[in-house]
């Protein structure tokens, strides 16, 4: 069910339409909020309605997921696709002005694409249990031996996951779910939507963890890394230290949904992040107009 209060809208992305979702005051400052996988907007409703009486709150179905658009095949599911969506929300929810990110899973994965390559479109950018693909790949080259080993071990599901038919059994089947709710008492939005969110892992994991770009931004950047995240290690989630001279690693103790189990906290963070680069946004302009 839509929170009361939210507009809700179409819009065109890559080739494609997708459900967005509003709340707040849109004269505000804009935070947009992308989920992961297997999930679907509304893994973020406890985070936006704390977020929403202060801040023009954006959330929306990324492309298969949700009520958005389900292309077919691979390559509709690259980063650059996704982000290229991001981009088409931002120009209609925040045509005039940057906005500040907060990605989960996924949407922090896709979030980093986006920040490293259009960093001008954001303020800020929260980023919570989901390492840039790109960054892992440089950090696991020259990991030690054991960390390494560690997230290999956590990211055991990303091979099953590349597999054919195996893993679309395993949904439809009812298995993965049962398993998925045992580990972490979560379910996935649909069984619709996991299945068609494979394409994520099969379009992204090979090329960039095989052969990494180099991503860098100097968008401000907050890592959110859950003590008890089951599946990133924190010695990967801060492999972005390296890349981003300004960025600030926040330890929560927390398992990998923690938007949903400590929503207030989440809100909290991101808030904060966004509220002291608005801070540096305005003292950098009257300084400016001080020198003109």
């Amino acid at each position: 069910m839509t929170p009361p209060g939210t507009a809700v809208r179409r819009i065109r992305g890559d080739g494609l339409d997708l459900a967005v979702y509003e709340q707040g005051d849109p004269a505000r400052p804009t935070v947009v909020l992308v989920h992961g996988y297997p999930d679907d907007h509304r893994v973020w409703d406890p985070v936006a309605a704390e977020l929403a009486e202060r801040w023009h709150v954006v959330s929306y179905d990324v492309r298969g997921a949700g009520a958005s658009d389900r292309p077919r095949g691979r390559e509709p599911y690259s980063l650059a696709r996704l982000a290229a969506d991001l981009a088409a929300v931002l120009d209609a929810v925040a045509p005039t002005g940057p906005v500040h990110l907060a990605g989960h899973d996924w949407g922090s994965i896709q979030g980093w694409e986006a920040v490293c390559t259009m960093p001008g479109r954001f303020a800020s950018f929260t980023s919570i249990s989901g390492p840039c693909l790109d960054h892992v790949g440089h950090w696991m080259r020259g990991a030690r031996r054991s960390r390494a080993a560690r997230q290999l071990l956590a990211s055991w599901y990303i091979g099953f996951f590349r597999l054919p038919v195996l893993p679309e059994l395993a949904w439809r089947s009812g298995l993965a779910g049962r398993l998925l709710h045992r580990a972490e008492r979560h379910r996935p939005s649909s069984v619709r939507d996991a299945v068609t969110g494979l394409a994520l892992y099969r379009a992204n994991v090979p090329p960039r963890l095989g052969r990494p770009l180099e991503r860098r931004t100097q968008v401000p950047v907050q890592v959110v890394v859950p003590s008890e995240d089951a599946y990133v290690t924190w010695a990967a989630a801060e492999a972005a230290c390296r890349w981003v001279p300004d960025i600030r690693v926040q330890r929560v103790r927390a398992r990998h949904w923690v938007p949903l189990t400590r929503p207030g906290l989440i809100a909290r963070l991101v808030a904060e992040h966004a509220e002291r680069a608005e801070h540096t946004g305005r003292a950098g302009q009257a300084e400016r107009a001080e020198r003109t």
